[in-house]
């Protein structure tokens, strides 16, 4: 079935629209028009949660499978050849800004739609790029009956089962300024205390490389921000330092936080959590087996391939956090995702096309 040129004709509509986030001023026109015009038959509900959270549900029939995919995208940078927002096929790569992550799966998702009369659900959402996740929260607080929720992020056309968590910090170090030509306390420099803090939270984490989940090793962890001080000559009185860690499914995040918070001597002045997203599959190491498998079932059942465990993170965890099956699946690298002159190769396209096509089912 020759289902590229409509999905490209889908994703040249989409880029086109301006969803990037920041600056988070996406409304319930624009982008969510163009959807609502793609799905004729389907009974579809735009919602605004704030902040450029807009979520759109749109069902048709009885479907017992959810696919999700947010429309949001990252910044362009200065380095893009051309203009992000007009689609370009170039050989045999789509290239614009969010066609890899994951304008290109939303694409998709609509050309099949259009080819068949089976039953279909899809919640499209704007807010996923702003680690603020206002359009999946109110989604799962409404606990409508699905058996299985699969989430469209840059796989290469593989069903994706596990992936780790996210956790953001920031930590705030107070001293005491001073001269810096005398002997010092320690404690006097909160930069000092900032950096002694980092080779302990180094030496931790190089503690856990042989921790394992499903093809996964070791903690993931990066200093991200350190800034503080006034001058050389100074004993800095204040420091702020940024820091995030990826655990493994079966790592508990608020273990984690404890033992990085008890490494500061002295205790920071602050140490707040600033995001949080859980692991996939969500639960402890137990739990998280369990919905591995009964997320592969799901896999098997419809006919896609297994691809490894990622590293990087997804909402397929808040809703498998919130108790359906989950598994991440659509076309494209994660490593052209947040690029200049981001692609997705066509045939990854046309396959996860395809594969809609069939779960659908009933093609016209």
């Amino acid at each position: 079935m020759p289902l590229l040129a409509p999905t490209l004709d889908h994703l040249r509509a989409l880029v086109a629209c301006d969803t990037r986030n920041p600056p988070r001023a996406i409304g319930t026109r624009g982008i969510f028009d163009v959807i609502r015009a793609a799905l004729p038959g389907f009974a579809v509900e735009v919602i605004d949660h704030g902040a450029g959270a807009v979520s759109c549900l749109a069902v048709r029939g009885r479907p017992t499978v959810l696919f999700n995919v947010h429309l949001d995208t990252v910044p362009d940078s200065p380095h893009w050849s051309a203009d992000p927002h007009v689609l370009r096929v170039d050989g045999e790569r789509a290239v614009g800004l969010g066609a890899c992550d994951i304008k290109g799966a939303a694409a998709a998702l609509l050309a099949a739609a259009n080819v068949t009369d089976g039953d279909a659900a899809f919640l499209f959402t704007s807010d996923e790029e702003a680690n603020d996740p206002r359009c999946v929260a109110a989604f799962l607080e409404r606990r409508l009956p699905f058996e299985a929720v699969i989430v469209a992020e840059p796989t290469q056309a593989e069903a994706v089962l596990a992936h780790r968590g996210i956790s953001s910090v920031l930590m705030r170090f107070a001293g005491r300024a001073g001269h810096a030509s005398g002997r010092q306390d320690p404690a006097a420099s909160a930069l000092h205390q900032a950096m002694r803090w980092g080779n302990r939270a180094l030496d931790h984490v190089e503690s856990l490389a042989h921790a394992r989940f499903g093809g996964l090793t070791g903690l993931r962890f990066n200093i991200g921000r350190v800034e503080g001080g006034i001058k050389a000559n100074m004993i800095a009185p204040t420091a702020e330092l940024r820091f995030g860690f990826r655990p493994l499914p079966s790592m508990d995040i608020d273990a984690l936080l404890a033992t990085f918070a008890g490494l500061a001597e002295p205790a920071a002045a602050e140490f707040a959590e600033t995001f949080r997203g859980p692991s996939l599959p969500a639960g402890d190491i137990a739990d998280a087996e369990d919905k591995r498998l009964a997320a592969r079932d799901v896999a098997d059942a419809l006919g896609l391939p297994i691809g490894n465990a990622v590293d990087f993170w997804t909402e397929s965890s808040l809703f498998s956090q919130g108790g359906y099956t989950s598994f991440v699946y659509g076309p494209g690298d994660i490593a052209q995702a947040h690029t200049a002159d981001e692609w997705v190769a066509l045939e990854q396209l046309e396959r996860y096309a395809e594969s809609i096509v069939r779960i659908i089912g009933g093609q016209r």
